[in-house]
């Protein structure tokens, strides 16, 4: 081999060893959390779940099939491996109707969370760069959406448009936009009196660059925290609003839905509701390890505390 080759070779190996660096990086600081671990591993899970729905779930989710009604999970008497974990009082398979809600539930909660975020980083960004009043009036819009409970204010939205897949997006994201609207103007106020702006300002860079390339980019680690712990919110209340029956409305599947078609057979057929609540409740736990170890890392207060 030539010596240029060599040197070919070794700046290749360089770049793919710079490449590896982040990841390697990322992957021991995650390896050194166990809360952080375990969350991975949950979210990890049910992502791979329900982008593989298709080909891993047992029964079609939406199949009725009379003679199968109510059928317990297999380790109980009655219960057939066919079903692990039971069916419905429509006879439909229990365990694919999880697997399938994953999808929705995901998608609803991870899209209505990056336009509360959009709507959220745009407010408080301009209210903590330009102030005055500005700052005053989107402040008070704030307030305003504070002063209503989220859920009530779904619940009027959702019987005045009707519920679907798209208005409970759009509902969702613009009832919980306010969080991140306090938490970057907040952010914004300390960034703004920093030596870079103000030397960005002194040479005449304009306003909206400054927002864009100084401001934002500073933002943005408590952006990714926020929104990995406002996902596990989010899903939870797009169950909620399934369970009230005004969130995802059949034929399409949703955990809210599922728990909602369990209620009235809780005293008789307990894993109706119990399988679904469960798996609501791993997936939020999941997520808000995965949220506390991202604000360790990315939070430089609690890097300097380390």
């Amino acid at each position: 081999m030539s010596s240029a080759q060599v040197n070919v070779a070794a700046e290749n190996g360089e770049i793919i060893n710079k490449e590896a660096k982040p990841f390697l990086k990322w992957a021991r600081l995650l390896l050194k959390s166990k809360t952080g671990t375990v969350g991975f591993l949950i979210v990890f899970l049910i992502v791979l779940v329900s982008l593989t729905a298709k080909w891993i779930a047992p029964h079609d989710p939406a199949a009725i099939n009379p003679a199968n009604m109510l059928l317990p999970p297999f380790w109980m008497d009655g219960g057939t491996a066919a079903h692990l974990l039971g069916t419905d009082n429509l006879g439909r398979d229990i365990l694919s109707r999880i697997i399938y809600g994953s999808q929705v539930s995901l998608m609803v909660g991870v899209t209505s969370v990056i336009l509360a975020g959009i709507i959220g980083v745009f407010i408080g960004l301009i209210s903590g760069f330009y102030g005055g009043i500005i700052d005053n009036i989107l402040m008070r819009l704030v307030d305003s959406f504070l002063a209503i409970p989220n859920i009530l204010f779904a619940l009027v939205i959702l019987t005045i448009f009707g519920p679907s897949v798209i208005t409970l997006i759009v509902v969702l994201g613009v009832t919980n936009w306010v969080s991140y609207a306090r938490l970057v103007r907040g952010e914004v106020l300390s960034i703004k009196e920093r030596e870079f702006v103000k030397a960005a300002r002194s040479i005449g860079v304009k306003n909206n660059k400054i927002i864009l390339r100084h401001l934002l980019p500073n933002v943005i680690s408590s952006f990714i925290v926020i929104s990995t712990l406002s996902v596990a919110t989010t899903i939870i209340l797009e169950a909620s609003l399934s369970f009230l029956g005004l969130g995802i409305q059949p034929p399409t599947v949703s955990w809210g839905g599922i728990l909602s078609d369990g209620r009235d057979y809780l005293a008789t057929s307990w894993w109706l509701a119990t399988f679904p609540g469960v798996t609501i409740t791993i997936t939020v736990l999941g997520i808000i390890f995965l949220g506390d170890w991202l604000r360790d890392v990315l939070d430089p207060h609690s890097q300097g505390r380390s």
